[in-house]
């Protein structure tokens, strides 16, 4: 270890340097001695590349720095060993892979750096592959009325999606040429590195910045999708909307969403169901519910009414006499049908006795003389100022 340098002494900084410290530190001279910024001197600033890199490694980490300040580079995660082959990596020869020295920027965030140079995949990238893949998904929104929840309807929708381009057959190419094999990654989509880190070397994989994970270089494309192999087009779906089906369910139509890549399936949509609120049903699970009112001599003797249902019919229903506000009365096998099984639920309807506003005199005095009858006290009325 006597010829390896103290990694302080490697950032230019004093040990009690802070975190914006190093990091200014370490961009300065990753920076400074980039390989391709030293096209004459490769050999020399790859090496003091690797150094720089591998100082900062260990000095931004604060577990690893407290290591470091307490046993040096023999502390028990051994910092430097093994890691002689440097802090970066290549797609090809030398460092062609790094898309030259302008890849660096301002430098503007570290995280960017790392993931030039040791990266694999960054936080914002996923793993992409050459080989199909299914389409991405759609999602929407669809109002029906309450009555369409309940009997069931067939909808046409539309939206707008991606088509698989019919001047290309979804290649991206122009007609009469195909997509070429990328040169960088062999056609697999990715490409391997070689990441040296304080604990030795580490062999990773990242999408190919050729090809974008795809494998393929389209050289003539496509005049119609401009290479894409997709065309933005507004279609109209017709969807069957079972009966019964209830709010926020959803429906799922197969092969509906985005066109696949590499000759992947299409993804699906998925139709949210909103369901308009009714002025007289509303629901309870698999029950309709609703109030219905009755008179007052219907409520006091008995009656036969017609209850209105959902889907337009009539139902013709005894009330029993005495029937008082807020009984519930039960229509079976009249609610909707269960999405789940070939059931029902039932219609239930909450009586409301309507109670006359007023009378005419005949119908006051029968009303006093069933008072007396049921030992009531008729209330009085009272007479106004001239005696009426």
């Amino acid at each position: 270890m006597a010829n390896k340098r103290d990694y302080y002494e490697v950032l230019g900084v004093g040990k009690n340097a802070t975190d914006d410290e190093l990091k200014k530190a370490y961009r300065k001279l990753a920076k400074k001695y980039h390989p391709d910024a030293n096209p004459d001197n490769k050999e020399e600033a790859e090496a003091k590349f690797k150094e720089v890199n591998e100082a900062y490694e260990v000095l931004s980490d604060s577990q690893k720095r407290k290591m470091y300040d307490q046993f040096g580079f023999d502390g028990p995660q051994g910092f430097g060993n093994g890691a002689q082959g440097g802090g970066y990596y290549s797609y090809g020869s030398g460092f062609d892979g790094f898309g030259g020295f302008s890849d660096f920027g301002d430098f503007g965030d570290l995280g960017d750096i790392f993931s030039s140079f040791f990266g694999g995949s960054n936080s914002r990238g996923r793993a992409n592959s050459n080989g199909p893949r299914k389409g991405a998904d759609l999602k929407i929104s669809l109002d029906i009325t309450f009555e369409e929840s309940y009997l069931g309807v067939e909808k046409e929708i539309s939206l707008n999606r991606n088509e698989e381009c019919t001047s290309c057959s979804g290649t991206g190419a122009k007609k009469g040429t195909s997509p070429e094999k990328c040169s960088t990654c062999n056609g697999t989509g990715k490409i391997k590195q070689v990441v040296t880190t304080p604990f030795g070397q580490m062999a990773t994989q990242k999408v190919c910045p050729q090809c974008g994970g795809t494998g393929k270089i389209i050289k003539e494309p496509c005049p119609d999708c401009r290479g894409k192999g997709s065309i933005r087009k507004s279609v109209k779906i017709k969807v069957k909307i079972p009966e019964g089906i209830d709010e926020g369910q959803t429906i799922v139509l197969k092969g509906e969403g985005e066109p696949g890549k590499n000759g992947g399936p299409k993804g699906d949509l998925y139709i949210v169901v909103h369901v308009k609120r009714h002025s007289i049903y509303s629901r309870k699970a698999e029950h309709v519910l609703c109030e219905i009112p009755i008179t007052f001599t219907g409520a006091a003797l008995g009656t036969e009414i017609e209850v209105p249902m959902v889907d337009g019919s009539k139902e013709k229903f005894k009330i029993p006499e005495g029937t008082q506000t807020g009984t519930k009365f039960t229509i079976k096998n009249k609610g909707f049908k269960s999405i789940n099984g070939n059931w029902r639920g039932d219609f239930v309807f909450t009586v409301t006795v309507q109670v006359p506003k007023r009378l005419t005199h005949e119908q006051r005095e029968l009303l006093v003389e069933l008072a007396k009858t049921m030992n009531e006290q008729p209330p009085v009325k009272k007479k106004g100022i001239f005696g009426f």
